[in-house]
């Protein structure tokens, strides 16, 4: 459980490959695509990265621990909803969620029409304004399973503060 520092920060990190005849949702939004991303849930690796994030900063775990892909409950989960039930164990700890800064890895498809929408999604279930959520897509420039366009990453940082009781 965490300490009472007033403000904590967490990391959070996934990917997931592509393949055909799945959708592909990020941010709780599903995005025109051809192919979406393999995963036992819905595979949204922007919730799964800012879940990990939040959780890691208060020390609660990960996704896999909360949410194990061995577990048929979680399988085709929305992530919105697993990224809330993540919010509330935050919240019981006595935190809440300052900022959330993500970075979208991928060649395609392209993220910046889609971070408007994205951002209202998660401001929902993060109990915060959409101003508080930064969420940025980068290529990398052709370099390994990313650059091929074969899979999509998602780097995300979490600032959560101590909430006064």
């Amino acid at each position: 459980m965490a300490t009472g520092l007033p403000c904590r920060i967490g990391v959070g990190y996934d990917s997931h490959r592509f393949v055909e005849g799945r959708p592909l949702i990020l941010g709780g939004v599903r995005i025109p695509y051809e192919r979406g991303l393999v995963g036992h849930s819905d595979a949204d690796a922007v919730c799964h990265a800012i879940t990990d994030a939040i959780l890691g900063a208060v020390n609660l775990g990960d996704i896999g621990k909360l949410f194990p892909d061995t577990d048929p409950a979680w399988k085709d989960a929305d992530s919105v909803r697993l990224l809330e039930a993540a919010v509330a164990r935050v919240r019981s700890a006595g935190y809440e969620v300052g900022n959330i800064d993500v970075v979208v890895i991928c060649e395609r498809p392209k993220i910046g029409p889609h971070t408007g929408a994205m951002r209202q999604v998660l401001a929902r279930a993060l109990q915060v304004e959409p101003d508080a959520i930064s969420i940025k897509g980068k290529t990398n420039e052709g370099v390994d399973a990313t650059g091929r366009g074969e899979a999509l990453a998602v780097h995300a940082v979490a600032m959560l503060v101590r909430v006064s009781r």
